[in-house]
């Protein structure tokens, strides 16, 4: 319940501070490239259920159909605004949205999509267990995955045989620190490093 009122109270007063600073964004998405302001993806979230996260687009239309991983900053989908708004992971601003309905908390395991959900073992599903976030341990420790991918000959296979199972480890890391004092911990570390 805490955790719940928490997330309600920093996402609502986010929404509130950053609407016009959102504002300026949508207007640069829209000038820099044709598309929706927003992307909006399934992941799957607590229980294993489907929900949409939401994003600022970064990406041409329809990029996702060749391929779900960025590699690299030099990615070819990646829009000019896109490239900053990912630097500085405000792409992820939208989610303040998500968290305010439910569906995310400020800080949980990372929500993945289901093509890679679906590889877990069942231990791993234990991370199902909690709301999904916005940043999490995975995310202070992999902040360049891009870059790391990039550098890989098969990204997809890294990602799968070595980025995914890191991640889920970190995220039972949290499970097991759960609380608003390990919450309040992860945020301050990811305003650090993105300010850093």
């Amino acid at each position: 319940m805490a955790k719940r009122l928490f997330d309600i109270m920093l996402s609502l007063i986010g929404i509130i501070t950053l609407f016009p600073f959102f504002l300026v964004i949508s207007l640069l998405i829209i000038i820099d490239s044709k598309g929706s302001v927003f992307y909006v993806q399934s992941r799957v979230g607590k229980e294993g259920v489907d929900f949409n996260l939401l994003k600022f687009r970064t990406m041409k239309t329809d990029s996702d159909k060749k391929g779900l991983l960025t590699v690299g900053n030099n990615d070819a989908r990646i829009t000019k605004i896109g490239s900053t708004l990912r630097k500085y992971k405000i792409d992820e601003f939208p989610q303040l949205f998500n968290v305010l309905s439910g569906t995310m908390s400020l800080v949980g395991p990372r929500p993945e999509v289901r093509k890679y959900v679906n590889l877990y073992t069942e231990e791993q599903r234990e991370i199902l267990q909690l709301n999904p976030g916005i940043t999490d341990y995975a995310s202070l420790e992999y902040f360049n995955e891009n870059e790391l991918l990039g550098k890989s000959e098969n990204p997809e296979r890294t990602y799968i045989e070595e980025v995914l199972p890191a991640k889920i480890m970190l995220n039972k890391k949290y499970i097991n620190n759960a609380g608003l004092g390990t919450d309040i911990s992860i945020l301050f570390k990811t305003f650090l490093r993105i300010i850093g």
